[in-house]
Formats: C-alpha cells, structure tokens, sequence
C-alpha cells in the first residue's frame, strides 16, 4: 500500500534534478524558447515516442542514445519555436549537434542526453541560437523548475506542471513533471511533450513499464483535434536520490505515483486545448473488449459534430449515437444509452427530449461528464478526455503558420 499526495512543484520536486529556461533566439516574440533539465547523478531513463510514421529528428536521435546508453541519461534539453520536423539530412545533423552541445555543457556522454523539440514543422533550427543559449541554460540552472515549464510552450496559454510525494511502506519518494500541449494532440504512443522525473530507484526495464502503462490512461487517453504530431514524445528520468528502491512489489506505488501526475498534466493540455472552453470526460462503457471501448471512445471524443454541439451548449444525443455506431466497434443500437451529467438523454431506443433543456443548462459548465452505453451487454468501459471545439481554434491554426 502507498499514499499519494499533491506537493507544490513540478519537475524539479523531486531530489536531485535541477532545470531552467531562458530566451536564446528562436522565438521571434522574445519569450522563454529553450528549457534544460538535469539529474545531479545519472538517472535510468525510458521513453515513448508518436506513432507517426513522419517522425521528428530529435525522436530518431533519442531512440538511438536510449539504445546506445542502455537507458542511462543525465541532461533532457528542449527547444520551442521549432520542431526540426521533416527538414531531411540537416534535421539529424542538427538534432545531432544539439545533444553533444549540451553534453559538453553538462559534463557527460552525447548518448546521456534527450533532446526534444517543438513547434513549427518544416523549419531547420537556428543552431547559433543553441550554441550560445545551452551553455546559458547551464549557467541558469535551479531547483525552480517553472522557468522550464514556460519555455517548452507554444500555443500553450498556461504552463502545466505537478509533483506528488508517495509514502511507503519502507519510505518516501517524489515524482514531478510538466508538459506543453495544446493543438495537434492525440498522442497514442501532439504537439505534445511529457516529462516526468523521480528520485526513485529504478531499473529500465520496470521504468519503461510504468511509463507505458501511467501513460495508457493519461497521456494517450487524451484529445483535442485528433492530431498525432511528429513530435510527440514522454520521457521519465529516475535518479534514486531518495534512496527508495522500486522492486516488483513496489511497482504498483510508482505507477501510481507516475498516473497521479501525468493525468493532471493531460488534463492541463485539454483545459489548455486551442480555443477551448470546456474540458469534457466522454466514458463508453458496454463495450465487448477494451479495444471496443477505446475505439468508441476516440471517435466520440474527435467528432467534430459533438465537439460544435458541446461548444454551442447543444445536448443532441444523436451525434452521440452516431459516432458510436460508426465508430468501428460492437454496437447495439436497441441497447444503447446516453447521459450528459446525470441525465439520460436516450435509452433503449427511446429519446427522453424533455430532459433536453436540463441538459442544456448542464452543458454551460465547463468540466462535463458525457457517457455512451454501446449496448451489448459486455463490461468493458475506457474514458477519454476532449474539449469542445470554437472558432477560436480555427483561427489559430488558419494563421499558424502566417
């Protein structure tokens, strides 16, 4: 058994890991564009990276020193204002260099160190601005770890950090983190980056999987268009500064250590989504396997037609329905069931439109709880987070770019 608990922080909360971040130049704006975080020690390290195939330099590099370094990392460094996404040869060897400039700034191996970028696609970095700007990150570094969070941010209209510290039974450890993210998101491992660090000890091999499985129902249970990005990435460092050691038995305490913040950075990139308003939980349960409740559950949460209604304050339980049943999964339409709040909209067949006006007034809120019952008698139920979607977000990404 451990008890978690909410502590002030973010990713430098816990023992050993120090961060900045500063403005070097690549940001037209003048605001914060690069961020470094370093563990005092070497850490394990794992990492999850986007399932698209148009994959980011930095990812293809960060695989590599994973691979090469056996998991093993002491400097995480993340530039915004650019992604160094499809920008071919000179990509990588940008990619490239900004790890061994910070390698050499740190003090450790070009394979110790992650590199993350984010921003516009198609760009090559402005490599002066790094190498006069990491050594500055160096010379900046604290236990304050705000700073860092401001810098990994683009679109994002607020920073998203957290920590908690977990009590067990043969002592306590820390996990923080923070993450950018507000459009282009549907990780499934969007622009989103996810850092979580611990002063736990732990092997790569029980790392990789509790990053993996915190993740499932945080950061891959998130969306807010539906967009895998090329640069979605989620790393966790572990540096066992608190001298706790996770073992099999203790597992469970760091993946609940690990949820505990990453679903309060997820749900900060949805609060955060471009244009929104509402933060909106849609939960499909009835459903014959958990890959049927999934699947129902990213189409509802991606629809365009709910996400307007939901906007509009529009309770039209049809568009539910719709993108249920054409979702890809087992569905029974004499069987299924609507509920916005706490008010069935729809059930066995039958609409109850006079609830409609309720449910109108419930939609005003801005955190809202939507369920769809896919109704073939199975057990299996999966949630997703979305937002609704405005002309806000519209025209952000219609002048992204100009």
């Amino acid at each position: 058994m451990s008890d978690v608990r909410a502590i002030s922080g973010g990713v430098t909360a816990p023992a050993g890991f120090r961060a900045s971040g500063l403005h070097c130049g690549i940001k037209a704006s003048g605001k914060p564009d690069l961020a470094l975080l370093v563990s005092d020690s070497a850490a394990t390290a794992a990492g999850i990276f986007t399932l698209n195939l148009a994959k980011a330099a930095p990812l293809l590099v960060c695989e590599e020193h994973l691979e090469k370094s056996g998991g093993r990392a002491f400097a995480l460094v993340t530039n915004s204002g650019c992604a160094n996404a499809c920008t071919g040869p000179q990509g990588m060897a940008d990619a490239r260099e900004m790890a061994q400039l910070t390698a050499a700034a740190v003090g450790c191996r070009v394979e110790e160190t992650l590199i993350a970028s984010t921003g516009v696609i198609g760009v090559n970095l402005e490599m002066d601005r790094l190498r006069s700007g990491i050594p500055q990150a160096v010379a900046a570094l604290s236990d304050e770890g705000g700073a860092a969070a401001r810098a990994i941010m683009t679109t994002d209209p607020f920073p998203k950090e957290h920590a908690v510290e977990v009590t067990t039974s043969v002592g306590t450890f820390r996990v923080g983190g923070m993450a950018k993210g507000s459009g282009m998101i549907e990780p499934r491992m969007a622009t989103m980056l996810g850092y979580l660090t611990t002063d736990a000890a732990v092997d790569q091999a029980l790392l990789a999987r509790a990053l993996t499985e915190a993740s499932r129902y945080t950061f891959n249970a998130i969306t807010v268009d539906g967009e895998p990005s090329t640069n979605d990435c989620v790393f966790a460092l572990a540096n066992g500064a608190s001298g706790v050691v996770i073992d099999e038995g203790l597992y469970p305490a760091l993946v609940d250590g690990f949820r505990a913040v990453a679903q309060e950075l997820a749900l900060g990139i949805v609060r955060g989504g471009e244009g929104a308003t509402k933060l909106i939980a849609i939960t499909v349960s009835g459903a014959k396997s958990d890959a049927d409740a999934w699947l129902a559950a990213r189409a509802i949460a991606n629809s365009l037609l709910v996400k307007t209604a939901i906007h509009g304050g529009d309770p039209n339980w049809g568009r539910l329905v719709a993108a249920a049943g054409r979702s890809g999964a087992a569905f029974v339409l004499e069987g299924a069931r609507v509920q916005i709040g706490s008010l069935v909209l729809f059930e066995n067949g039958r609409p109850f439109d006079e609830r409609a006006p309720q449910a109108a007034d419930y939609l005003m809120g801005k955190d809202l709880q939507i369920e769809v019952g896919l109704g073939t008698g199975g057990a299996h139920r999966a949630t997703v987070w979305t937002c609704d979607l405005s002309a806000e977000y519209v025209k952000i990404n219609a002048e992204y770019r100009t």
